[in-house]
């Protein structure tokens, strides 16, 4: 049996993430020691190395959780499991078009720079004024975008 900060060691996995993981269902209550500390055996650490390779490929919680459920009933057909990856991989795919477009606006406007004074500075004239900008990257902020890990 693993303490929560031998469990934590183990897979990645911070403190308070796998208090939070328990709250929400994704990892079933642990059991307790005599003086009340969790205790947590082989099958959870799979199941939160699991999630944190999922969380690790962008997987938002409810997929997780759908994925889960399938993984706990492995004589199931694995369509539903495919259909979860695949939704993932476009959204994935969304996110490396909208990357490429910023990369381009920020090569862009770095070479448009002439590398004189602030006040004709193309960098911040462009990041002042979106409609000089050679793309439209005005939907999602990418740090948002992003699988927090």
């Amino acid at each position: 049996m693993l303490t929560i900060g031998r469990l934590a060691r183990a897979t990645g996995v911070k403190v308070p993430t796998i208090r939070y993981y328990e709250q929400i269902g994704l990892l079933p209550p642990p059991d307790r020691s005599a003086g009340n500390q969790r205790l947590y055996g082989s099958s959870t650490l799979d199941r939160l190395a699991f999630i944190h390779h999922a969380r690790e490929l962008g997987f938002p919680l409810e997929a997780i959780r759908d994925l889960l459920s399938l993984a706990d009933h492995p004589d199931r057909s694995c369509a539903a499991a495919d259909a979860i990856a695949r939704a993932q991989l476009a959204k994935v795919e969304r996110r490396l078009e909208r990357l490429q477009a910023l990369k381009q606006e920020l090569e862009r406007m770095i070479a448009h720079c002439a590398g004189g004074r602030v006040a004709t500075c193309r960098v911040i004239e462009v990041l002042g004024n979106h409609a000089l900008c050679g793309t439209d990257h005005s939907g999602e902020r990418v740090d948002e975008a992003l699988p927090a890990v």
